[in-house]
């Protein structure tokens, strides 16, 4: 009877353990920072934070959403508007307005202090916000970040160099390649003949390949890496489809490359 009653007990001991283990797999992990989650990065090309009192703020394509600890102003859903932006410096102003508030948003290229945490981030951002009943409105202020669009993050190899179809030919070994972080906003790869590094400068509509280096490898000549690195840094809007990734400025198209990874 004894030997009966052990076996029950651990038949019973390994179905719990099963059951848990099943539900812990199922757990789905997700990231997040004071700008929200993974998620919110993926959906909205701006987030901003601010304190005292706390509010937050997500711009998309569709909407702007924002929320805080203010009675009456707890969430607030803007329909997306274009940006006025300033002749003279990097600094857009938003003018957003719904049935029951308005709100003037100005985003501004300068370093920003968490006033709590510490965090440094790239953009000040200011907050002019009241609803329709008040006379005043509430100026709050905080920081922000632009949200890389995360289909960069892959390698790309290069296959039209300024409209022209390209060929290892027109190079050391091997065709050009790209791989991009969209989480750090860096990139490094191959130029055609030396090994290159450098940053991206994201904001919406807007791409650029900053602080290029590259080894000082002799090229042979003809080889095509420097009208290739010169395109890279003309470089200021993209577009992605057909895992294709083309880099333009306002004079055309300079680069295609194809997703590879």
């Amino acid at each position: 009877m004894k030997n009966i009653l052990s076996l029950v007990l651990l038949l019973s001991l390994l179905i719990g353990c099963k059951s848990t283990a099943g539900k812990t797999s199922d757990i789905k992990q997700t990231t997040s920072s004071e700008y929200g989650t993974q998620e919110d990065e993926m959906k909205y090309f701006f987030t901003a934070t601010g304190n005292e009192p706390f509010w937050g703020l997500k711009m998309g394509n569709d909407n702007i959403i924002f929320t805080s600890l203010i009675t009456g102003k707890e969430k607030l859903i803007f329909p997306a508007v274009e940006a006025i932006k300033s002749m003279d410096a990097n600094v857009k102003m938003y003018k957003l307005s719904n049935e029951t508030a308005t709100a003037t948003i100005s985003i501004q290229q300068l370093e920003c202090q968490n006033s709590m945490s510490g965090a440094i981030s790239p953009y000040k951002v200011t907050v002019d916000i009241k609803n329709n009943i008040e006379m005043e409105s509430k100026k709050l202020e905080g920081c922000g970040k632009y949200n890389t669009d995360y289909r960069l993050h892959d390698i790309w190899v290069l296959e039209e160099l300024n409209g022209f179809k390209v060929f290892v030919t027109d190079f050391q070994r091997e065709l050009p390649r790209i791989e991009i972080n969209s989480t750090e906003n860096k990139f490094m790869g191959y130029g055609g003949c030396n090994a290159i590094t450098g940053t991206i400068f994201y904001e919406k509509d807007l791409l650029r390949f900053t602080n290029g280096i590259s080894t000082l490898m002799a090229c042979p000549q003809g080889n095509k890496e420097s009208q290739f690195t010169k395109a890279l840094q003309s470089t200021t809007t993209y577009t992605i489809g057909d895992n294709r990734l083309t880099l333009s400025n306002p004079s055309g198209k300079l680069l295609v490359f194809r997703k590879v990874d």
